[in-house]
């Protein structure tokens, strides 16, 4: 286990410096910077500003000195909010991010599990096709059209649920379902296709054989089996979740890194842009390495090599 943290800790620092050298140069060749405005600013102002954020200093000198920044942890001042740090604003957003796909992830996993093991112990039924169709239009609808669906029926026709806001639990349940249906879906379809492959193995048949209630083979014997594909997915799943609830977080009006995002491509914030890039990587990242530790968790035949 330590070989395997050192290794994976090594490949992270490794993607997250190409991350870093990929974006930075990426966003300095995009016309424009973080200085242009539309209303014309005096040169000697823009002069002293370009001094402030070293933005005349030569692209290499520019690319070492935000490269030691980062390497200790000191992403910055925003260009746009210019009173606070990268760290700060990540600091802020980032918990409310987190609460958001917590909800999103709850619906995900609740709805999808028990949505594949129905359709497997029911296989070839009508209650098998019903959400097996439903999965499919999970997939193929995006969120924000969900979302648009959702304010409709529940909060105009059946006034349930706040429009918008945060605050209190109530106001992300309909963001959390919107953000979690369509990996809910995907889940509801790895967990049948897996539980039918489990259910048709001898040990299930022998344990049905010895009097096993059927609950019992089902979630005791095939259920740990059968999601580890499930496992497999949760792990992009879960950094998808977090940069998916960008738009999310624009309908509903939940001041989370999302609407700082997309601040920041608008206005091409370099700095806010790199540290909300890097941390997403380090996220999946992270996600993919307790993933695999629980593969061997769930299956002592998978070993961590």
């Amino acid at each position: 286990m330590t070989a395997l943290l050192i290794r994976r800790l090594v490949w992270m620092a490794l993607t997250l410096w190409v991350v870093f050298t990929v974006s930075f140069f990426l966003m300095r060749a995009v016309p424009g910077g973080p200085l242009d405005q539309e209303r014309q600013v005096d040169p000697q102002i823009k002069a002293n500003l370009m001094r402030r954020y070293h933005l005349d200093e030569p692209l290499w000198r520019q690319y070492v000195r935000e490269l030691g920044n980062v390497c200790r942890g000191d992403l910055g001042y925003s260009f746009r909010l210019a009173d606070f740090r990268v760290n700060e604003i990540v600091a802020q957003g980032l918990p409310i991010s987190a609460s958001l796909g917590i909800v999103a992830l709850g619906f995900a996993l609740s709805l999808g599990l028990s949505a594949g093991i129905l359709a497997a112990v029911r296989r070839q039924t009508l209650l098998d096709r019903s959400l097996m169709m439903l999965a499919t239009l999970g997939i193929a609808l995006p969120n924000f059209v969900l979302a648009g669906v959702m304010i409709i029926l529940f909060v105009f026709l059946w006034p349930l649920f706040p429009a918008a806001g945060w605050g209190s639990l109530g106001q992300l349940i309909l963001p959390g379902f919107c953000l979690g249906a369509p990996y809910a879906a995907y889940i509801a379809r790895l967990t049948r296709t897996g539980m039918l492959d489990i259910l048709g193995q001898d040990y299930i048949r022998t344990a049905a054989a010895k009097g096993v209630p059927g609950h019992a083979i089902v979630l005791r014997h095939a259920l740990p089996g059968a999601i580890l594909p499930v496992v497999s997915f949760l792990g992009p799943a879960i950094a998808g979740i977090l940069t998916g609830s960008l738009v999310i977080e624009q309908i509903f009006a939940i001041p989370g890194l999302g609407a700082h995002f997309l601040e920041a491509a608008t206005q091409r914030d370099y700095t806010l842009a790199m540290g909300l890039v890097l941390l997403y990587t380090a996220l999946l990242y992270t996600m993919n390495l307790l993933v695999d530790i629980a593969y061997t968790l769930l299956d002592p035949r998978v070993q961590l090599e």
